[in-house]
């Protein structure tokens, strides 16, 4: 059986360079990194400092390319393995565990709408289908 993997928050910053690195679907150089988030206009330093922690973190791995003068960074842990932590975490310190107080507090606080609630409940009536 794999080890389980210890996953912690990490802040906004470092999150979106895990996004750029899940959307490429496999090892990337820095060069993508910057290029995918341009708008950002971070500096070299910057994003070699959000890698490299993320890398102590256990989110990434990072090695030599082929040619030996840049680093490819791999992702350790999965965008779903994160949503899976992030949901439970959410969950756990917000709403005892209940996605039912969750979902109505999202819907109190307007922040889903009807349609949603609607798009939510085909989507509970075609899991309960599958099981």
């Amino acid at each position: 059986m794999a080890e389980k993997k210890e996953i912690v928050h990490i802040p906004s910053s470092e999150l979106e360079i895990m996004m750029a690195i899940w959307e490429a679907k496999g090892p990337v150089l820095r060069t993508y990194i910057d290029e995918k988030l341009a708008e950002k206009k971070w500096v070299a330093p910057t994003i070699l400092k959000f890698l490299s922690r993320l890398t102590e973190k256990g989110f990434l791995k990072c090695e030599k390319a082929e040619n030996g003068k840049n680093n490819v960074y791999t992702a350790l842990i999965s965008e779903e393995e994160y949503l899976e932590f992030e949901s439970n975490s959410v969950l756990g310190k917000f709403c005892g565990r209940s996605v039912k107080s969750l979902v109505a507090n999202l819907y109190e606080n307007n922040t889903i709408n009807d349609s949603e609630l609607d798009e939510l409940q085909k989507f509970i009536n075609e899991a309960k289908q599958k099981r």
